[in-house]
């Protein structure tokens, strides 16, 4: 997907018939740095940026810290040489998952037909609701107001004939804004638009298309289609040239799930401590099992990221007998797997867990493995997890932790 740059050419308003536009784009603005503002009220004007202190790259930046030209992904080390008076917050993903559970809630509440793609962002097929609610510009300011309303934080709404567009469209009319392109000035829009903003457009796509004097949509759409194949291949050509009319067949398919849930985490400094390095496995396995009790879901695969000061990165996995959701029996699978990662002596900078192949405890038939069923002790891990659960539901997250000790130099669950 392109991310859509805006154009000084684009206008705010193309009309006001909204016929035939029942598609929206819902997209968060700054979506982490908007939920840290939002416990954060004092900080609201001010740069601030989502990320580790020194290490790890921006997770998010406010528009404030955008103006200095720090940008998501970018390294922390960067971003704070672009922006040395940003405030720097760590980032709480329990907090970002809570506040997208509940703002993807409220669209359910609109229409079944809701189509998430990301944490902050989704389309939406109004067609059905707007004789109980009101025609799309109605339903996307109600959206954005709520959403404001119970969570502190900002939407910005693009509505148009389809997903394509109405992505573009949030795209212009951000931040904090509501952009409708009728159906009729669809091509008109898009003709002002560079051609890095079409899905499909990457850098190297951009960088072919520029050598044949191809540099906007309009450009691209009066091209002809045999020597657009012939200068990024049959299927993008064709797939490009009919993005640029405006042809976007594709319906909003709801009940997107997430495949795996997953937590990682770079060490402040480099790590080779192994004690260290399994502690932090335990935390990162807690807070994926909680994650997964939260949406009520459990993992067949876990599996683990490792990386080493010199940025080698190594993945490895394991299928389990049954699937889990206990933080015990995934930390005790992933700190064997990051013991079995030959590092070549180097450190440790980047740790990671993750629960893979999920699938819904509702309903699904619980197989004990042999161990289990031996164990007296089945099903209070789980239990004992559950309760710490309620605790952190009450006091915070922070306010009890998994517990280990070590006995003759060895790490112990």
């Amino acid at each position: 997907m392109s991310k859509g740059p805006r154009s000084a050419a684009a206008r705010r308003h193309w009309g006001s018939d909204e016929s035939g536009c029942s598609v929206l784009h819902l997209d968060m603005d700054a979506f982490f740095a908007s939920c840290e503002l939002a416990r954060r009220p004092e900080l609201r004007g001010l740069p601030v940026i989502v990320g580790g202190q020194d290490r790890g790259v921006v997770l998010a930046a406010t528009y404030e810290a955008r103006a200095y030209g720090v940008r998501s992904a970018m390294p922390m080390t960067r971003a704070r040489l672009l922006c040395p008076q940003a405030t720097v917050i760590p980032p709480d993903q329990t907090l970002y998952h809570d506040v997208s559970r509940s703002v993807m809630g409220l669209l359910q509440e609109v229409t079944p037909l809701v189509e998430q793609i990301s944490v902050d962002e989704a389309f939406l097929d109004v067609s059905g609701a707007r004789r109980r609610l009101g025609p799309p510009t109605v339903i996307g300011a109600e959206l954005r107001r709520r959403i404001e309303a119970e969570h502190g934080v900002t939407a910005s709404v693009g509505i148009a004939r389809n997903k394509f567009v109405a992505k573009l469209a949030s795209t212009h009319s951000k931040p904090d804004g509501l952009m409708l392109v009728p159906a009729s000035a669809t091509v008109d829009f898009l003709h002002t638009l560079p051609v890095g903003a079409l899905w499909g457009v990457g850098e190297k796509t951009e960088k072919a298309l520029a050598a044949w004097g191809i540099t906007t949509v309009q450009e691209l759409a009066h091209t002809d289609l045999a020597s657009l194949q012939t200068a990024v291949g049959r299927v993008s050509g064709a797939h490009l040239h009919d993005l640029s009319w405006g042809r976007d067949p594709r319906p909003v398919v709801p009940e997107h799930r997430e495949h795996s849930i997953g937590a990682e985490t770079t060490f402040g400094t480099d790590q080779d401590d192994t004690v260290a390095v399994s502690r932090r496995v335990l935390e990162l396995s807690d807070r994926v099992a909680a994650r997964m009790r939260h949406q009520g879901v459990m993992a067949r695969t876990v599996s683990v990221k490792v990386r080493s000061s010199d940025f080698a990165t190594f993945t490895r996995s394991r299928t389990l007998d049954g699937p889990t959701d206990v933080a015990r029996e995934i930390y005790l699978v992933a700190r064997e797997l990051v013991a079995g990662v030959d590092l070549g002596g180097l450190p440790v900078r980047l740790v990671g867990v993750r629960g893979e192949n999920l699938q819904q405890r509702d309903g699904s038939v619980q197989q004990p493995t042999l161990e289990e069923s031996v164990d007296p002790r089945s099903g209070a891990q789980r239990e004992a997890e559950l309760a710490l659960d309620a605790v952190r539901e009450k006091f915070g997250k922070t306010a009890i932790d998994l517990g280990v000790h070590h006995k003759n130099g060895t790490h112990r669950y």
